[in-house]
């Protein structure tokens, strides 16, 4: 394995320089790429999109080009009239979004619903990224820990607490935390500040070699702006004395003809006291520098540095008892002490190489150095009648992580109307290293965060994951498409225990193939079967006293279903879903012990639609029905705890370049079983938020509304076993944290 792995680092070192030839897409009105552009011969033997400096490659015998964009008029491109080898410039026009214009055909198709603009990111009422993800059709997310903390995820029938099973990136970096001090998976994007996001490219399922480790639900990769348009400051204020200010400045000047050269620098300050009885006191400050620019003819290098630090104070969960008998208030809290701090600090470069036969090599290096500290208390006086049970989680962690990438795609043949003759293979493979090294890893419990009762863990974890994949897209013609795909993982665990003063070492390997199937009956209506294996990583402290046996749970899913344009404004995905996870053991962050978990299945059904009811106003909902289930146990405690079974969000958008843009969504939660045999349910909810703007050539100014009918909501529920001051015996009942009220924020941003 070292030698396989060291063979491909040279490999992807190594790409073959050379003049290229090819053309960069542009906007034409402020000369920047426009990353992932469809790009067609009028015959349909060349079918590529962009990268994300704009650029396609031109190689065969292609005369004429059609090139388009959603939100840009399209264009046809004599390739006679231009010299390849000077790689011209294409420039498209900016135009309304118009649904009447979108074709849905295999091939280019990047997602209809697979990729979020930053003018909906703009548009919706957020506080943060981690909300952004709300965005991603049936995914939710609650807090339970005041601001500071990582949301807690739901999807396709799935409690993924803070990221078991999605997959997590920004610009390529990994953000799921492996063998977190709080739970496995942790994924914290709170140092992503919202306005640099360009977008968010998503989707379901184990079906993608490329990604690895805890894509089992889906994954979402977010990728932030390369280019600064406009400078910006903005300024925000709020109920509950909150208050945000946030700029961003480009620092170098803009060239003419094509923007192939930018840095840029950013900055976030955010403060509020919360909506709490006891106030969260939270503070949270971003700042993001990023370079793009040509390094050569051939290749571009991009290099980022961010980071971010955060405290809070958090009135964590409370159980509904002490609501009930008036102890506490709806927005009170029993341990007021809880809260933490948290720090992340990035560093990320990566190349991007055209070599001269027409391939794309990508190679990215990334470092993160990340502080957690959580206090916790989520049973009160269970354990310790007299101190309380509150918990301390903390560590110290340096991860790094190199991604490698290869692309190339070759056509035989030539396309005749009728005729499957023309054959397009696409070949994909990359190499994945990820080490993460964790130091002082701890579980104590603590008293009014100053005085440590216990010590319950304490080590240090080192972990390496070592990945290989590769697929190929066979197109055997512009409606029919095939690929395979194939994924190793290499998993070495190492923990050593500073209180029993052991060390212990695993090593385990997982297997993932991949096919997936793509047909487009009609330019209006394409058919897809996705199928795969995926699986998720355990802790390391469950890696190691397994011996690396069954550490790594496979999952195996099915996606049916088809995307369908009805009439020139209306656009409907659905898909009928399976998968299945095999046995797995669970590291319990919250008490230190690990627990077996038999095997699961869910189905379900997932449908979204888009409508533009009329020019710049547009309608989506997105639905997602689940019957998540354990296996080998009666079918009476069969029941998944905070499994989502039905999940809808959508609402009205109103969307215009300049002037007035405004937004109303909502978002319900059906009811759920809160235990294995449903006789206790977590509540369900529906929350509507709005948001209305208005843009102007040098200013912007908006308001935003959180749950505009303000409605007494539960965010977050669990079933827990507590015991306040004074009772006699522990309860088993809901405990909750109160979802935000109705909340009312301004902004104003000045442009130049």
């Amino acid at each position: 394995m070292k030698r396989l792995l060291f063979g491909l680092c040279l490999l992807l070192a190594g790409p073959v320089y050379g003049q290229q030839q090819g053309v960069y897409i542009v906007d034409a009105e402020n000369k920047m790429p426009i990353p992932f552009a469809a790009v067609e011969s009028a015959d349909h033997t060349f079918r590529q999109v962009a990268d994300e400096n704009g650029f396609v490659a031109i190689r065969g015998r292609v005369a004429t080009l059609t090139v388009g964009n959603l939100g840009y008029e399209s264009k046809v491109v004599e390739l006679s009239t231009l010299d390849l080898s000077a790689l011209p410039t294409v420039e498209l026009q900016r135009k309304a979004v118009e649904l009447s214009e979108v074709t849905v055909q295999s091939g280019l198709q990047r997602g209809v619903f697979k990729t979020i603009g930053d003018l909906d990111i703009h548009l919706r009422p957020i506080n943060n990224s981690q909300e952004v993800l709300r965005m991603v059709p049936g995914l939710f997310i609650g807090q339970h820990a005041g601001g500071g903390k990582a949301e807690q995820i739901f999807l396709r029938g799935f409690d993924i607490d803070h990221g078991t099973d999605i997959n997590i990136t920004v610009d390529g970096m990994a953000v799921n935390m492996v063998s977190h001090a709080h739970g496995q998976g942790y994924a914290d994007l709170h140092f992503l500040i919202p306005e640099l996001i360009e977008e968010v490219n998503f989707n379901k399922g184990p079906y993608f070699a490329d990604r690895g480790n805890f894509t089992t639900a889906g994954y979402v990769a977010f990728r932030t702006k390369t280019f600064l348009e406009r400078n910006f400051v903005k300024a925000e204020a709020g109920q509950f004395d909150t208050y945000r200010a946030i700029a961003g400045v480009n620092l170098l000047k803009q060239t003419a003809e094509r923007r192939n050269q930018s840095l840029w620098i950013a900055g976030e300050a955010s403060f509020t006291d919360g909506y709490f009885e006891h106030p969260q006191d939270f503070s949270r400050f971003n700042g993001m520098l990023k370079y793009h620019g040509e390094v050569s003819a051939s290749t571009s290098l991009t290099a980022t540095a961010s980071g971010f630090s955060s405290k809070w104070n958090a009135s964590g969960q409370i159980p509904d008892r002490a609501v009930e008998s008036g102890q506490i208030g709806f927005f009170g809290a029993i341990d007021a002490d809880e809260g933490g701090n948290t720090s992340r600090y990035n560093a990320n470069i990566a190349l991007l190489t055209h070599a001269s036969d027409g391939a794309t090599w990508r190679n990215q290096l990334y470092y993160s150095h990340y502080d957690f500290e959580l206090y916790s208390n989520f049973t009160f006086f269970k354990e310790d009648p007299v101190n309380g049970d509150q918990i301390r989680q903390r560590e110290s962690r340096n991860l790094l992580g190199y991604d490698g990438s290869y692309y190339r795609q070759r056509q035989w043949g030539r396309y005749r109307q009728g005729q499957w003759g023309s054959t397009t293979l696409e070949t994909r493979a990359g190499l994945q290293v990820r080490f993460d090294a964790v130091n002082n890893l701890e579980l104590s419990r603590t008293a009014h965060r100053i005085t440590t009762t216990a010590d319950i863990m304490l080590g240090d974890v080192n972990e390496l994951n070592a990945g290989i994949w590769a697929s190929e897209k066979l197109s055997l013609s512009p409606k029919f498409d095939i690929t395979a795909g194939l994924r190793i993982d290499l998993f070495n665990n190492r923990y050593s225990d500073k209180l029993l003063n052991t060390n212990e070492s695993a090593t385990s390997a997982i297997v993932s193939p991949k096919l997936n199937f793509n047909y487009a009956l009609t330019p209006d209506v394409q058919f897809y079967l996705y199928t795969g294996r995926g699986f998720h990583s355990n802790d390391t402290r469950v890696a190691v006293t397994r011996n690396g046996k069954d550490v790594l749970p496979p999952a195996y899913g099915s996606d049916l279903g088809g995307i369908f344009k009805i009439g020139k404004r209306l656009l409907v995905q659905s898909a009928l879903w399976y998968l299945w996870l095999a046995q797995e053991f669970v590291y319990v962050g919250d008490e230190g012990v690990v627990e077996a978990g038999g095997e699961t299945q869910r189905m379900g059904l997932d449908v979204s639609a888009r409508l533009e009811i009329a020019p710049n106003l547009f309608a989506d909902a997105d639905l997602s029905l689940a019957s998540p289930r354990a296996l080998g146990v009666p079918a009476d405690e069969s029941y998944i705890p905070l499994a989502p079974r039905f999940t809808s969000v959508g609402g009205l958008t109103y969307r215009r370049a300049t002037g007035l843009n405004g937004s109303l969504r909502y978002r319900y939660m059906g009811e759920r079983p809160a235990n294995e045999d449903n006789s206790v349910v977590a509540e369900g909810y529906f929350v509507m938020d709005a948001a209305v703007n208005y843009l102007a050539r040098k200013w912007e100014a908006g308001l935003s509304i959180q749950n505009v009918l303000n409605t007494r909501w539960k965010e977050t529920q669990f079933d827990t076993e507590s015991r306040l001051y004074g009772e006699a015996v522990p309860v088993s009942e809901i405990h909750f944290t109160p979802g935000v009220p109705f909340f009312a924020r301004v902004s104003f941003t000045w442009l130049f």
